[in-house]
């Protein structure tokens, strides 16, 4: 190549190729690098002026160099560079500003979602925060994991790391990092059903302290507990006209064995019973009536907590009473009411007819004609002469039952008396106890008493008070000024009259005793 041909210099200005037979002094090169570094400066001043006039208001006057050449970089500028020093300095922002992302993007891999202990490359970072202002024009990482992308966060964020401009380390215990949390585990830890409101709008940062996080968790963790427990009792208890699993089974298989022909819906329902209409069928080759009543016991106690009453004082049942089992119990209720309702039909009084027991299920004779129930006594639309025969009726059946049935029915009220064909019919016998009943006569008072109170509303006349229906009933003349003292005389005459031991008369004058002082 010629001494004096010169060359395209990718880096600078053209430059002519120097001789090598040429010879300069150490002083002639000392001046010529000074000469390259003066003209080098002003070319820089040079550069930036241009670069100040293109950006024109865009340019913060604050930023430094650095800005400016990350300007070019981003408009694009194609200019050759005059100066290595420039362009070193370009790249070399361009190469630290991609360093500090891989390690940002490194550490987070490390870290992931522990929340004790983090690592953190912040020493090991080439660039300075205010350097990477440069850069942080919605830029993300874009080697982020698949479904995962990061993006350059504040650097006022606290993210559990060493802290600068505090000079402290923020921990899983900060406020403001326990509350952001918070609010997170809400849309993830609490139940599906729970009503948080938008947690997610961006207008509005929603902040939950830990208390406040830790009541609501609990309230909403004891609401689905409830709604679960509810949930529960309706599938293994009968309950507002409805069958558990159980219990459809058992009607299942009467149906399929044909005691019964069909089932058809409900037509009464009471506190402690649900009754449904169903067509009879064969049993052991006895044909049943064609119109059935099955009466299916609730399993649950939560509507007459009272019935331990009614059974453990009964010596047919005293035995077989477990107040630890509901379900036992209530097949207890169901077996009393069946030999109650015979007892009622060994006497000659009109009762349903029990037919067949399963468990808690009893189906017995239907009162009634072409699917409709017979009315009760407080529906029925009955004339003066019907309610006198009624009334008549009522204690004529109060009365065969203390003497032939040694029954007393303890729940008689115009609610369980049917009216059909010009007849009284007794229901819901079940919690119906024996003479022996230690309380017998305190129950059968209070029938006296409903008795006397529903013929009074309806204007009959002649109506007698309910001690005088007790002493007709009981065959007895017992006079009193009041319920407690005519009761405790009763108890007198019949222990006396039936030979009672003194021991258990003194029991029965205390327990009347307890009653007087509850009133």
């Amino acid at each position: 190549m010629a001494a004096n041909e010169a060359y395209e210099n990718p880096w600078f200005k053209k430059q002519t190729l120097r001789s090598s037979s040429e010879s300069c002094s150490l002083q002639n090169v000392m001046d010529e690098e000074l000469a390259k570094a003066l003209q080098g400066r002003e070319d820089n001043q040079t550069k930036f002026q241009a670069v100040k006039v293109n950006v024109g208001e865009n340019v913060n006057p604050t930023c430094d160099n650095d800005y400016l050449l990350a300007q070019m970089l981003q408009n694009d500028v194609n200019e050759t560079c005059d100066s290595d020093y420039i362009l070193a300095q370009m790249l070399q922002n361009q190469y630290d500003f991609e360093y500090d992302q891989n390690l940002e993007l490194e550490e987070r891999k490390l870290n992931g979602n522990n929340e004790k202990v983090t690592i953190s490359y912040d020493r090991y970072r080439c660039m300075h925060p205010l350097d990477k202002e440069c850069y942080r024009e919605d830029q993300l990482i874009l080697d982020a994991p698949v479904g995962e992308v990061y993006s350059i966060d504040d650097e006022n964020a606290t993210d559990g790391s060493f802290d600068k401009k505090k000079k402290a380390i923020t921990t899983k215990h900060d406020h403001d990092i326990c509350c952001r949390k918070n609010t997170k585990s809400m849309e993830t830890k609490f139940p599906p059903n729970f009503r948080c409101g938008d947690l997610n709008d961006t207008s509005t940062e929603v902040k939950i302290p830990n208390h406040v996080y830790n009541s609501l968790k609990q309230h909403s963790f004891r609401e689905d507990r409830q709604s679960h427990r509810l949930h529960e009792k309706k599938e293994h208890s009968t309950y507002e006209q409805a069958l558990d699993e159980k219990t459809r089974l058992l009607i299942y298989k009467l149906v399929n064995n044909g005691t019964l022909e069909n089932v058809g819906g409900c037509f009464s329902t009471g506190k402690e019973a649900c009754v449904f209409y169903a067509m009879g069928g064969q049993i052991e080759d006895v044909d049943l009536p064609a119109e059935c009543a099955i009466k299916v016991y609730k399993t649950t106690l939560n509507e007459f907590k009272n019935r331990d009453e009614y059974i453990k004082d009964d010596f047919r049942f005293k035995d077989r009473f477990s107040k630890q089992n509901p379900r036992k119990i209530v097949r207890l209720w169901a077996e009393k009411e069946t030999h109650n309702l015979r007892r009622l039909r060994t006497a000659a009084i009109n009762c349903p007819q029990p037919l067949c027991l399963r468990k808690h299920i009893l189906v017995m004779s239907f009162i009634g004609l072409n699917q409709r129930p017979a009315p009760k006594l407080k529906e029925a639309q009955l004339s003066y002469s019907d309610l006198t025969n009624a009334y008549s009726q009522c204690l004529q059946v109060m009365k065969t039952m203390y003497h032939k049935a040694n029954l007393i029915h303890a729940d008689l009220s115009e609610y369980n008396i049917l009216w059909h064909e010009n007849k009284i019919w007794i229901i819901d016998v079940s919690q119906s106890v024996d003479k022996s009943h230690p309380k017998w006569a305190e129950f059968l008072l209070r029938d006296c008493r409903n008795i006397s109170r529903f013929f009074e509303q309806r204007s009959i006349k002649d109506v007698l008070s309910p001690t005088e229906i007790f002493n007709f009933v009981t065959e007895l003349k017992i006079s009193a000024k009041s319920d407690e003292e005519f009761l405790q005389m009763v108890y007198i005459q019949t222990s006396k009259a039936d030979d009672i031991d003194i021991f258990k008369l003194q029991e029965m004058r205390e327990r009347v005793n307890e009653v007087d002082s509850d009133n």
